[in-house]
């Protein structure tokens, strides 16, 4: 069983399972506690045999109690752990070219376009040529007034499944060398 956690939306945790092309999903209020207490019985079970987490860009604080547990997790159970890109992972729901999004707060928007590199702009930044899939926290109309529009979530597969996707290719980390992807910049714009 390989279990999936991703806390990058500022909103909601994503648990998933990968069990023989069987996937599961459930989301819970994204935090610590919840997140440990969603988790828990998974780990009981002993079938865990690794684990998957989503390692950014997203909410700075999401990321790292989703990373802490994901590496508690395999370090105690000492099954491999693979982190998954955030973005990556919202554009493998779909086999068809999309823009990545997630909600980088102060109005701003974490984005990937197909074959380019993660970026961090406000909604105009973000090219219109294709449809977006990902989590904003109910920020969708800034997106909507600059020309944006959504893949519907009926046309997209779920979060667990496109983690088995890229899990294909995915590498393994030592876990001293899981490293989270912050893109926020503190400074002010010039």
């Amino acid at each position: 069983m390989i279990l999936l956690i991703d806390t990058s939306s500022a909103s909601v945790a994503t648990i998933g399972t990968i069990v023989d092309q069987t996937f599961s999903e459930t989301f819970v209020p994204r935090g610590p506690v919840a997140l440990a207490e969603a988790v828990k019985g998974y780990v009981k079970s002993g079938r865990l045999t690794k684990v998957a987490v989503a390692s950014g860009p997203g909410s700075f604080t999401g990321l790292r109690v989703g990373v802490s547990v994901a590496l508690g997790i395999a370090m105690g159970l000492r099954v491999p752990i693979v982190p998954l890109p955030s973005l990556a992972l919202q554009a493998a729901r779909t086999d068809d070219p999309v823009t990545a999004v997630g909600d980088a707060g102060r109005g701003r928007f974490y984005y990937l376009v197909p074959g380019g590199k993660p970026a961090l702009g406000e909604p105009t930044d973000i090219p219109t040529t294709f449809s977006l899939v990902g989590r904003v926290a109910n920020h969708e109309a800034p997106l909507l007034a600059a020309g944006h529009r959504f893949k519907p979530d009926n046309e997209l597969r779920w979060l667990v499944g496109a983690a088995e996707i890229l899990l294909r290719t995915a590498q393994e980390v030592p876990y001293r060398n899981l490293e989270i992807e912050y893109m926020q910049s503190f400074s002010a714009p010039s």
